[in-house]
C-alpha cells in the first residue's frame, strides 16, 4: 500500500477514536497553545462549541495557579488540574498528555476525565475519619467529665434545696449549679460530635419545631437582625431527636447571627427536595430520595474558601477567643450524619453565607406520640439494686434515692451485686446499673440476674454511649436510660417513670 494512502487510512483511524472516545479529549498548538481540535466529549462536557474552542488557548480554560501538564519531547506525562467550565464551575482533572505532529506542527493531545465527585468523595472521607479519631479522644474526656459533673451538680441541687433564699451562701452554690450545668452543655456537645448521646428520635415536624422555636430566636439574634421564616408546604416529617434539631438550629442562627454585627437579613427556609444519584455519591452515607431541606441564609461577612475547608474541623472556629468553642458547627455536622441527613455551605466574602441541611423526609406518624406525663411527687417504698463503680457517683445516687424513701442495696460491680440479689430474699423492683463498667456491664449483669427476677425492671445509666451500650438496643428505644450528668430531680422523676411503666425494660435485659 502506497505511504500516502497508509496515511490517510490512519488520520481516518485518528478521527474516529478521537470523535466517539467518551472522555473529553483536544490537541492544541505547543507553541501557541491555541486548540486546534476538540471532540464530542469536550464539547459536551466543557460546554464550549467547536467553533468556540478553536478560537481559545489552554491558558483560557486552565486555572491561573494551575501549571502545564505536557509532555517533554516525545514522553508522555500525566497529572492533575483544575479547569474552568463555560458556565463558570471550576472542576478537577486528571490529564493525560502525548506529543504528536498534527498539520506538520508540534502540538500536543490530552485525554481528560473529570474527577471532581471523586475528590469530593475523598474528602468527606477524610473529613470523617478525622471527626471519628478527635471523637474518640473528645468521648472519652466527657465520659470522665460527665461523672465529675453528675456529683457537682447533683450535691449543688442538694445544697440549694436545703439553704432558705436569702441565705448567704444560697447565692455562691446557685453559681455552682449554674457553672455545672454550662459544663454539661459542654460536655453535651463533645458526645454530639463524637457521635456518643443517645438520640431520643421521634417524627418531627420542622415547620412546627421552628414555630416553637421563634420568640426565642428573635430574643437571641436582636432587633437589628430582620428574622424571616419560609415555611414549605407538604414537607413530611423527619426522624431525629427534637432537642438536638434545636441546638442545629440554635448554633446555625447563632453563627448567622455573628456574621452581622451591624445587622441584616436571617432567612430560614423548609422545602421538600428530590435527591439524586449524583447528588448523594459526593455524600457519604446518604441514599437517594425525598429529603426536607433547611436552609439558614444571611448576608452578613461571608467566608473565603480557606474558612470554607476548615468549617467543620474540630475546635476551629471564625470567632475572637474567648467567644467561641470551635465545636458548634462540629457538632451540627455530627447531629445531621446520625440522623442519615447531610450538609452543604455557600458562602463569599460580603455576600453572606447559606447552609443547607438535608433529612431524609418520612410519612407522618399515624398516631401522635403522646409526651410523657409529669411523675407523681409520692413517697417511695420500692428495693432498688444500685451498681455503679464510680464512689462518689454511687453515694449521690444512693443519697438521692433515700431521701426519697427507696431502700437501696448497693454494689460497686456486677460480681457483687450478684451477690446481694442471690441473699436478699424479698423483692428488688428496681435495678440501676451502670452501662460501662470494669470487668462486666451492666447489660451483661442485667442478662444474668433476668431469670431469677423476672420482674425487676431496668435503669441503664452512662456517661458515654460507646458500642456497648448500641449494641445493647438503647439507641433503639427498647431500654430504660438516663444519661449522664443527671440531677438528683431528674434521677427521681425517671425511676418513678420506670417503676410506673409498661416493663419494656424487663424485655431489654432478657434481649
Amino acid at each position: 500500500m502506497p505511504a500516502k494512502e497508509l496515511l490517510k487510512q490512519n488520520d481516518v483511524k485518528f478521527r474516529l477514536l478521537f470523535e466517539v472516545n467518551p472522555l473529553p479529549m483536544w490537541v492544541y498548538d505547543r507553541e501557541t497553545l491555541r486548540f486546534v481540535e476538540a471532540n464530542q466529549a469536550a464539547v459536551a462536557h466543557y460546554g464550549y462549541s467547536r467553533e468556540e474552542f478553536l478560537g481559545m488557548t489552554v491558558a483560557d480554560i486552565r486555572q491561573p495557579e494551575e501549571a502545564a501538564v505536557e509532555p517533554s519531547g516525545d514522553t508522555a506525562a500525566s497529572g492533575q488540574g483544575r479547569h474552568r467550565l463555560k458556565d463558570g464551575r471550576v472542576i478537577d482533572v486528571e490529564i493525560a498528555s502525548h506529543s504528536i505532529s498534527y498539520g506538520g506542527r508540534p502540538s500536543v493531545l490530552a485525554v481528560l476525565q473529570d474527577v471532581t465527585q471523586r475528590k469530593q468523595l475523598e474528602e468527606h472521607l477524610r473529613q470523617a475519619a478525622k471527626m471519628e479519631a478527635v471523637g474518640m479522644l473528645a468521648g472519652g474526656i466527657a465520659h470522665d467529665f460527665n461523672n465529675l459533673l453528675t456529683i457537682i451538680n447533683g450535691y449543688s441541687q442538694i445544697l440549694l434545696g436545703a439553704l432558705p433564699a436569702g441565705d448567704s451562701n444560697y447565692t455562691a452554690a446557685e453559681q455552682i449549679m449554674k457553672a455545672g450545668e454550662r459544663a454539661a452543655a459542654l460536655t453535651g456537645q463533645l458526645l454530639a460530635f463524637s457521635r456518643g448521646q443517645v438520640l431520643q428520635t421521634k417524627a418531627i415536624d420542622l415547620n412546627q419545631l421552628l414555630g416553637g422555636l421563634e420568640t426565642m430566636l428573635r430574643r437571641l439574634i436582636g432587633e437589628d437582625i430582620d428574622l424571616r421564616l419560609a415555611p414549605g408546604r407538604d414537607l413530611g416529617h423527619v426522624r431525629a431527636d427534637p432537642g438536638q434539631m434545636e441546638q442545629v438550629v440554635m448554633n446555625l442562627v447563632v453563627n448567622a447571627r455573628d456574621a452581622m454585627p451591624r445587622g441584616g437579613v436571617l432567612t430560614i427556609e423548609t422545602s421538600l427536595v428530590d435527591l439524586d444519584e449524583t447528588y448523594v455519591a459526593t455524600h457519604a452515607g446518604m441514599k437517594p430520595g425525598q429529603y426536607v431541606a433547611l436552609v439558614v441564609s444571611d448576608n452578613g461577612t461571608g467566608m473565603d474558601a480557606a474558612t470554607l475547608e476548615r468549617l467543620f474541623q474540630p475546635f476551629f472556629t471564625t470567632k475572637g477567643q474567648g467567644k467561641g468553642t470551635g465545636l458548634g458547627m462540629t457538632m451540627v455536622f455530627s447531629i445531621v450524619k446520625q440522623s442519615g441527613g447531610g450538609m452543604e455551605v455557600h458562602s463569599e466574602p460580603g455576600k453572606g453565607t447559606s447552609v443547607e441541611v438535608y433529612l431524609p423526609s418520612i410519612d407522618p406518624p399515624k398516631v401522635v406520640e403522646p409526651e410523657a406525663p409529669p411523675a407523681k411527687a409520692i413517697r417511695a417504698s420500692e428495693t432498688i439494686l444500685l451498681v455503679e463503680d464510680e464512689d462518689l457517683v454511687r453515694n449521690l445516687v444512693r443519697h438521692t434515692l433515700q431521701s426519697d424513701g427507696y431502700t437501696v442495696l448497693d454494689a460497686p460491680n456486677a460480681e457483687q451485686a450478684r451477690r446481694i440479689s442471690a441473699t436478699h430474699k424479698r423483692p428488688i423492683h428496681l435495678m440501676i446499673a451502670d452501662v460501662v463498667m470494669p470487668k462486666e456491664g451492666g447489660r451483661a449483669l442485667a442478662e444474668s440476674l433476668a431469670p431469677r427476677r423476672p420482674e425487676m425492671k431496668v435503669l441503664f445509666m452512662s456517661g458515654y454511649t460507646d458500642q456497648a451500650v448500641v449494641t445493647s438496643g438503647l439507641l433503639s428505644g427498647e431500654c430504660h436510660f438516663i444519661q449522664k450528668p443527671f440531677t438528683p430531680a431528674a434521677l427521681s422523676r425517671k425511676v418513678r417513670e420506670v417503676l410506673e411503666g409498661d416493663g419494656r425494660s424487663s424485655h431489654c435485659a432478657g434481649g
